[in-house]
């Protein structure tokens, strides 16, 4: 058994169904890192809305500004869209190079159904945190993670019983 070639069969778009799995599990988290980064860029920055209690602002030194919980949220949602949009090319491009074999379709319908899923995740999950934020004065780090999370099942529920079979 060669070492290098287990390396590279592991991959290549040849690997099995588990580390087919393993690797969209990576791609996964690169993108997260991606959204979140971008997402905390511009609410440190362009966007300021991490009020002065917020996590990030505690545990990583970023810029506050105190503002109506739904000025926060409006500007929470331009944030997580903008990094929306970078992430999805980011997860798609690594998607067809590292993890899945492209070709099915042509390129743009491929990447139409892939944004398509994924607009409609976040727009439901974007929905949900926006609405604690504003209803319930959440704090903007936490409804991060409820983004992340509730993102995550939708986009896993559609393509699953949706786009793909099974």
């Amino acid at each position: 058994m060669n070492l290098n070639l287990d390396i590279k069969r592991c991959l290549s778009h040849e690997a099995g169904p588990f580390m087919q799995l393993v690797k969209y599990g990576i791609v996964g988290v690169m993108a997260t890192c991606v959204q979140t980064g971008v997402f905390y860029v511009l609410a440190a920055t362009w966007l300021k809305c991490l009020n002065p209690d917020d996590w990030a602002v505690k545990f990583m030194g970023l810029p506050s500004v105190e503002v109506s919980d739904s000025v926060r949220a409006c500007r929470f949602a331009v944030a997580t869209s903008l990094g929306f949009i970078l992430a999805n090319i980011f997860c798609w491009l690594m998607n067809r190079w590292f993890v899945f074999k492209p070709g099915r379709f042509r390129w743009y319908v491929e990447f139409g159904m892939f944004v398509g899923s994924a607009t409609l995740a976040t727009v439901i999950a974007l929905g949900v945190s926006s609405a604690l934020i504003r209803y319930a004065g959440m704090m903007t780090t936490l409804a991060v993670v409820v983004e992340v999370v509730v993102s995550f099942l939708v986009n896993y529920f559609i393509r699953k019983f949706f786009i793909f079979k099974g």
